[in-house]
């Protein structure tokens, strides 16, 4: 009798874990977290405003430490809650701002085409990023050149050949935008999309795999 009981009470264990298991699932694939970084002034909260709303602020004010802004997106019919971080430039807030990368699903690097220091920052941003966290398959990375529309059609290949080689060194996607006109905020988005659809088809391996598993029989 005994014997059966712990097989009954097995059995439950097992099914109350595997949904669970599921109701966590759901819960992370229905929320993905992307963080805006980069030097003050290269355009990240006017591009996240163009994202958000398609619409720019008439008078610049930069951010003070961390702002938050949700956007919900639509993948192959799933709707899926974006959690915009936009951070400060400011180098007195890094170390608040590296604490906020925590657990996002992708990094933003913005810098200004026509700023050499805001390109130069790069590097160190990313580091910070890989230093302080297990970036391996976790945070994945898009670099974006803002402010293309401050830049000569004669001088974009050239700007776009230097940021496509930088996103190469850090194995990072690559776009270039104008938050003024809007030119590359779709490219952003489809993106997003793009991944995100890449992390729930992952997930949905993950729940075949864990459906496949061998069940324990009920004895009861």
């Amino acid at each position: 009798m005994f014997y059966f009981l712990s097989i009954c009470v097995i059995f439950l264990i097992y099914h109350l874990f595997k949904i669970l298991f599921y109701l966590l699932l759901l819960l992370m694939k229905s929320k993905y977290k992307i963080v805006f970084l980069g030097e003050q002034g290269v355009g990240k909260s006017t591009l996240i405003s163009q994202f958000v709303y398609r619409c720019i602020e008439d008078k610049y004010q930069p951010t003070i430490g961390i702002d938050f802004l949700p956007k919900k997106i639509d993948v192959d019919g799933k709707e899926i809650k974006l959690q915009i971080w936009d951070t400060a430039g400011q180098e007195k807030f890094n170390s608040i701002i590296s604490s906020y990368a925590r657990d996002s699903f992708i990094a933003v690097i913005v810098y200004d085409v026509i700023r050499g220091k805001s390109f130069d920052s790069i590097d160190k941003c990313i580091n910070e990023l890989v230093k302080k966290y297990d970036r391996e398959d976790k945070i994945k990375l898009l670099i974006v050149a803002n402010k293309i529309d401050l830049v000569d059609e004669s001088e974009l290949e050239k700007y776009k050949l230097e940021g496509e080689s930088k996103a190469k060194e850090f194995n990072a996607a690559f776009l270039t935008t104008s938050a003024k006109t809007y030119e590359g905020i779709k490219c952003m988005e489809d993106y997003f999309i793009k991944e995100v659809r890449l992390d729930l088809a992952t997930y949905s391996e993950t729940e075949e795999s864990f459906n496949s598993e061998k069940e324990p029989k009920s004895r009861c």
